[in-house]
């Protein structure tokens, strides 16, 4: 007679199963708040609890029915605890008259080869894993799960909306209290790419704009030149094809930091563009900035 797994690992499997379908199928961590999973899980409990109770009596009924020999034999491998027993039998090596009734009547170039079972942690890892594949298949076919596309506009609209939030949240800088960063700068260029590389030509050389990495300013309203450029793209320059890119809801005062830290990084920690490398020659007046 076999002897029977203890409860606890009835219990323990249900519960890893129990987690694999609810995951696969609700795909949110939520259903761990759930009643209907704890409530699921109760059920499964006590259920396995009866069976293993049910499981007991047949036992009990069988273990009558053994001779005297085959009840020590039963008792001696109940003292053995169960994991133990596992850990043995998948690495337990026969005897040599053990080997010999497992030999199989056939071999090559001297190998003789065994008719060994199969360890129980490799069936169990088996059977886990086509009973993990059909789960998977299901969840696959008839719900969202592991679908790449779903969970990239899921993740997609999750950011946009955070992002709304966060904007909706944050008052965007205004001249009286943004500040330059480093961190700007990238954004600052892409902001810079889309809307003013027209006129003023790629990394600020100038061209129908003014060069903006030289010393001369034609528009010298602000005393430090980051908030000069907040300015300036803010309020625009009445006269000139230079539009205000804030008062017409062009750019928001986010994107006006960021294309003003760009601007500043160029003019203040770059070489300027000059002439000879196709930057457009000065305008105004030589500025003398505050830091």
């Amino acid at each position: 007679m076999k002897q029977r797994s203890p409860v606890y690992v009835s219990i323990a499997s249900i519960l890893t199963i129990l987690l694999v379908v609810y995951y696969m199928f609700v795909q949110e961590a939520t259903f761990l708040s759930s009643p209907y999973f704890w409530g699921t899980v109760v059920i499964s409990v006590v259920l396995a609890m009866i069976h293993h109770a049910i499981g007991d009596l047949i036992e009990n009924d069988q273990f009558k029915k053994l001779t005297d020999a085959e009840k020590n034999v039963y008792l001696e491998g109940k003292k053995t605890p169960y994991l133990k027993g596992l850990y043995e039998s998948a690495f337990k090596k026969q005897t040599a008259t053990e080997e010999k009734d497992i030999l199989i009547d056939h071999g090559f170039d001297g190998i003789m080869e065994l008719d060994n079972q199969l360890p129980k942690w490799w069936l169990g890892l088996f059977w886990f894993g086509i009973a993990y594949c059909v789960v998977y298949m299901v969840s696959y076919f008839t719900t969202d799960f592991a679908h790449q596309y779903i969970e990239y506009d899921e993740e997609y609209k999750a950011q946009t909306a955070s992002i709304a939030e966060y904007v909706k949240n944050t008052p965007p800088p205004t001249i009286e209290d943004a500040e330059y960063s480093s961190d700007n700068i990238a954004a600052g260029e892409e902001v810079f790419k889309t809307n003013c590389v027209s006129c003023h030509n790629a990394g600020g050389a100038g061209g129908i704009g003014p060069n903006l990495t030289d010393n001369t300013w034609i528009n010298q309203t602000e005393k430090t030149l980051f908030k000069n450029v907040f300015h300036i793209v803010e309020n625009g320059v009445e006269g000139s094809a230079m539009q205000a890119f804030g008062k017409n809801g062009v750019l928001t005062g986010f994107d006006i930091q960021q294309v003003a830290a760009y601007v500043y990084h160029i003019n203040q920690e770059q070489p300027p563009i000059t002439k000879d490398q196709g930057g457009a020659d000065p305008q105004g007046t030589p500025a003398t900035w505050e830091k």
